[in-house]
């Protein structure tokens, strides 16, 4: 089982509520990359803070569906998103890792947020 923080304990920190409700939207079967969801809030180098998101989510968000951009799953959960993965039929390739081009999530329905100048 993958270890997460209490429901609404992070609920203070208002990247991380936008990181979740995209998270939200991600069909079953699919899949987005941490910087994928950092360029549609305008962070342009926001991938790691979309990491820590993911890390604190509620139970209620399929962290498991947010990987890193090459497909490969990190981490102490790793084992246990790779089980949630493939029960949902996501495809692994041979080396492991995930087959992004099969199983990313486009996000083109999705109005792109107002983009933020780069800090």
């Amino acid at each position: 089982m993958i270890e997460r923080i209490k429901e609404g304990a992070n609920s203070m920190n208002p990247f991380y509520e936008e990181v979740y409700a995209l998270a939200r939207q991600i069909p079953f079967g699919k899949v987005v990359s941490y910087s994928q969801i950092a360029w549609k809030l305008g962070q342009i180098n926001g991938a790691r803070a979309v990491g820590r998101a993911m890390r604190l989510s509620p139970q209620d968000v399929p962290a498991h569906r947010v990987v890193r951009a090459d497909g490969v799953l990190v981490g102490p959960s790793a084992n246990v998103r790779k089980a949630a993965l493939v029960d949902e039929g996501v495809v692994f390739k041979a080396s492991g890792r995930i087959d992004m081009k099969a199983c990313s999530w486009s996000m083109s329905e999705i109005a792109p947020a107002q983009m933020k100048e780069p800090l």
